[in-house]
């Protein structure tokens, strides 16, 4: 299954940068404010679920731009074609395709490929984490002399929440944070060892997807309940070493309670 996907992803990918290198005559859309949509997402998702429908034919599927497709099996494909839309149409290298397995209501399996960037993470439940083919370490252990912390606030996002997360970071952890703009970028810099976490208010279930698994392996846990969260939902966590969750778990009781 891990190498058929990875060459799913490949594939996706290779779409999705046939696009890039034409920015200039992609027509984008909006979605909301600072929230958009492009031919290219769209094209990738289609390509997607052709792709996982002909090789996992009992599978759901469930994507960001509207694929959603009822299994017989249990399992949910959960996909999102490009994450980091607004990068891409603004023609940074920090996006990717991301693919995450959604079975028993938790995530136990993705593929992360960022062809830009030339990453391709893999693993979960079944497979062992790997960066473009090649085994990972488990993250350091928490420094806060040095620590560093990724963010992810959606514009829906209030402005006294987005104001509590930077304050609660920079005055109460005092530590350094960075928002690259693509949840899966993120997760990928945590695997790095480039960032301790992750926390963000207003991510989807196809932003975090592929990605937590492929952490899992790594000593990274997080804060989101799936016994109690749809796959619609919009999420507010944290994810990280236990001794990161510990130092975040305050900022995540106040600004969810505001929600």
């Amino acid at each position: 299954m891990e190498s058929l996907v990875e060459e799913i992803a490949r594939k996706a990918g290779e779409i999705a940068l046939d696009h890039f290198r034409s920015l200039a005559s992609l027509s984008v859309e909006r979605k909301g404010h600072l929230d958009l949509v492009t031919k290219a997402d769209r094209e990738v998702e289609a390509f997607l679920i052709e792709r996982l429908r002909a090789a996992f034919s009992h599978d759901g599927i469930y994507g960001e731009e509207g694929g959603n497709i009822l299994g017989v099996s249990g399992r949910v494909w959960v996909i999102d074609p490009i994450d980091g839309t607004f990068n891409f149409v603004r023609g940074g290298p920090n996006w990717a395709v991301s693919i995450g397995l959604y079975e028993h209501r938790r995530p136990v399996f993705g593929v992360i490929y960022a062809p830009v960037r030339h990453l391709l993470l893999t693993g979960g439940k079944s497979a062992d984490t790997r960066l473009n083919g090649k085994p990972m370490r488990s993250v350091p252990p928490l420094d806060l002399s040095r620590a560093s912390t990724g963010v992810g606030l959606h514009p829906s996002v209030a402005t006294q929440d987005r104001l509590e997360v930077m304050r609660f970071i920079s005055d109460e952890l005092r530590i350094n944070f960075r928002c690259c703009g693509s949840s899966a970028l993120s997760l990928i810099e945590v695997a790095t060892g480039e960032t301790d976490g992750y926390v963000a208010l207003g991510d989807a279930t196809w932003d975090v997807m592929a990605g937590l698994p492929i952490l899992g392996n790594l000593g990274v846990s997080h804060t989101i309940d799936w016994d109690h969260t749809d796959l619609d939902a919009k999420l507010r966590f944290a994810c990280g070493s236990e001794a990161f969750l510990e130092k975040m778990r305050p900022l995540l009781a106040k600004v969810s309670a505001a929600a």
